[in-house]
């Protein structure tokens, strides 16, 4: 194998097992001890907050923590449960979710975080595709064009993948018409969005998973195509293959989840006043 192919290839594997580890390692240095003993759930004016013990979650903008629906309060007390001697919130996916719609930090509308995922086309994992080695090009073309495939009779629209440094030319009329799929969706689920989006380096697997058209197994599967290809080739790097695999099926489960819940009419078995672990 030349030195430049190894080079560029194995270089791209590396990057992308050792940034996201990076990342994990300083959430994971920042961790706090735990303050309380109890978790609880109250409602109030139609709303859930987050109690531990007597204090009342506040997000990082110093806000009421307060979410639309009594499942996100739930699997968020269950984070905060789940927490031992330290707050890990590295492992809080739906505690950060919610910290992100209630703050609204970038302060962008609906408009704007609609323009922001959509700008995730130029570069969708799916659609930007390698020439070499051709045993991956083959695996790309096998894997991931079935779901092209899929995305343009589902919407209705034209997407190609492309070879080219500079990915694909995505056609003005693509772009409206998912902007407007996406446009049907509140602020909370938008989030929700974007955090997938971001997760799988890709709207096309992002919607084939809101649309239960794949499990989250696979759409991160897919998404790390490349990755495991590199891994076969070039072997596994000591534990960080498994805590990254480990780390993106949790985001993206949480973002799916976060989805479904602001986007749909969700109720739960039984209703009570409040919550307690």
């Amino acid at each position: 194998m030349a030195t430049g192919v190894f080079s560029v290839h194995a270089g791209r594997f590396l990057g992308r097992i050792f940034a996201p580890m990076q990342t994990i390692e300083r959430q994971m240095a920042a961790a706090r001890k735990r303050f309380y003993k109890n978790v609880s759930i109250s409602q109030s004016n139609g709303m859930y907050e987050i109690n531990l013990d007597r204090r009342k979650l506040k997000t990082p903008m110093s806000r009421l923590f307060s979410v639309p629906n009594e499942p996100i309060a739930i699997a968020v007390a269950t984070e905060w449960e789940a927490q031992h001697k330290e707050i890990k919130m590295s492992h809080m996916h739906m505690t950060q979710l919610c910290n992100t719609a209630i703050d609204n930090p970038s302060k962008k509308t609906p408009q704007q975080i609609v323009d922001d995922i959509l700008s995730f086309l130029e570069t969708d994992t799916i659609c930007y595709r390698e020439e070499s080695p051709v045993e991956l090009a083959e695996l790309e073309e096998r894997e991931w064009e079935p779901l092209l495939d899929w995305v343009r009779q589902r919407y209705d629209i034209q997407l190609q993948s492309s070879t080219s440094i500079h990915g694909p030319t995505i056609p003005k009329a693509t772009k409206s018409t998912l902007k407007k799929h996406l446009l049907h969706f509140n602020h909370w689920s938008l989030v929700g969005v974007t955090s997938l989006v971001e997760t799988l380096k890709s709207v096309v697997l992002s919607l084939a998973l809101m649309d239960k058209h794949l499990t989250v197994e696979k759409a991160v599967a897919l998404a790390r195509l490349e990755t495991e290809f590199q891994i076969m080739r070039w072997g596994n790097v000591e534990w960080a293959h498994d805590m990254e695999l480990t780390d993106l099926r949790a985001r993206a489960a949480a973002s799916a989840l976060f989805i479904h819940y602001n986007s749909e009419r969700v109720t739960t078995m039984e209703k009570a006043p409040s919550w307690s672990a």
